[in-house]
């Protein structure tokens, strides 16, 4: 074999390559994301209004519990419900702000910790007091620096409810701001809802978030609360949802009076710091969920590589038809799920989003390895 035909070889093999991750990406975007795009929740028959414990956890969060713990208080909620707020070892203000709310709001109960869990890292600890604590059966979480996006968010969660649910995934958006660093912050957002939210919709779920989750009382002691995972500082979200969660017990809620809203980071290193603890949990996920969530990211990142070698070294009509393809499936995609999700301002934006991936998986690959931080 000469080198003229070894190179036609090789470009052969790199169009090849394409199509594969190209098809790859299709699969996951017909199978599972177009799940969201076309979910409708299905009328109930009645409704239900369920007693509800709200848990706030919060360690020096002052400021945060000024601004966001009043969105909560003032719920529109017609049965018994109470908000409990965690205050963690806090040395700012917190306790005496606490005291003042709860001259006004006589639902808000405050749990004082003036010890640490030397063996407990992280935020768990905090939230299994705050759930022991607990009067009632459903419990709605969020955290400090989130507010609610109306004032039925507690009404609304709760109705998702019914016989056989165990668990509600909500959304935590981020507040939009002006700035290139905010869209790429609810752009991660808005992607990651999409796959938690779409595998749950498909009968697999593996994540939500802390500052948008419900889930029954009996259900986090039946699975005895984090122990499986004590030792991780991060994962009380999205470690408990991988463990407890099933294809019959698990719903969603799409409804944008159920978001709840948070300050994004300020700037990229705290963004790093932020994601790379998130991160840090996903060696911890199901086998099922760590292949299907790698082979995803692997097939996005290396797309636009071998789609500019194909651009280079192969026919360009076809590479651009394979991407053709794929681009009109993600317009179809994307513009529903941000519909869905409120997000639709980066619906123009998406191809450099995408574009963007690259980067952000060689930005975020090392937390993967890292041991994550003792500290939430």
């Amino acid at each position: 074999m000469n080198w003229t035909e070894l190179l036609q070889y090789w470009k052969i093999a790199i169009f090849g390559a394409l199509c594969l991750v190209a098809f790859i990406q299709i699969f996951y975007y017909l199978f599972f994301f177009t799940r969201l795009a076309l979910y409708k929740a299905k009328p109930k028959a009645s409704s239900q209004t369920h007693p509800v414990s709200v848990i706030v956890c919060a360690r020096d969060e002052a400021a945060n519990l000024a601004k966001n713990l009043p969105g909560t208080l003032i719920q529109q909620y017609r049965t018994t419900h109470e908000v409990i707020v965690v205050d963690d070892n806090s040395y700012d203000d917190s306790k005496y702000l606490l005291e003042e709310f709860q001259k006004e709001y006589k639902q808000l109960h405050v749990v004082l910790l003036k010890q640490e869990a030397k063996f407990i890292p992280g935020k768990k600890f905090p939230l299994s007091v705050g759930i022991k604590t607990a009067k009632y059966e459903v419990l709605l979480l969020t955290d400090a620096d989130c507010v609610p996006a109306s004032e039925y968010w507690m009404d609304k969660m709760q109705q998702v409810y019914d016989e056989d649910t165990e668990i509600v995934l909500g959304y935590g958006a981020f507040h939009k701001k002006k700035g290139l660093l905010n869209k790429l912050i609810r752009w991660e957002t808005f992607h990651t809802a999409m796959q938690y939210f779409s595998y749950a919709l498909a009968g697999t779920p593996y994540m939500g978030v802390g500052r948008n989750l419900s889930y029954r009382k009996e259900l986090f002691f039946r699975h005895k609360g984090f122990t499986a995972h004590n030792h991780v500082a991060s994962g009380d979200d999205d470690l408990f949802i991988k463990t407890a969660a099933t294809k019959s017990n698990t719903k969603i809620s799409v409804d944008p009076d159920t978001f709840t809203l948070s300050e994004p980071s300020k700037t990229f290193g705290q963004w790093m710091k932020q994601k790379s603890r998130h991160y840090s949990t996903a060696k911890f996920y199901k086998p099922v969920h760590k292949f299907l969530l790698g082979l995803y990211s692997l097939s996005q990142f290396l797309f636009y590589p071998l789609l500019a070698a194909c651009l280079l070294f192969y026919g360009w009509q076809f590479s651009l038809a394979v991407f053709g393809i794929r681009f009109l499936l993600q317009a179809f995609v994307y513009y529903a799920c941000m519909k869905k999700l409120n997000e639709k301002d980066l619906y123009p934006f998406f191809l450099f989003f995408d574009i963007w991936m690259f980067f952000y998986y060689l930005v975020f690959a090392l937390s993967l390895v890292k041991k994550p931080r003792g500290r939430w």
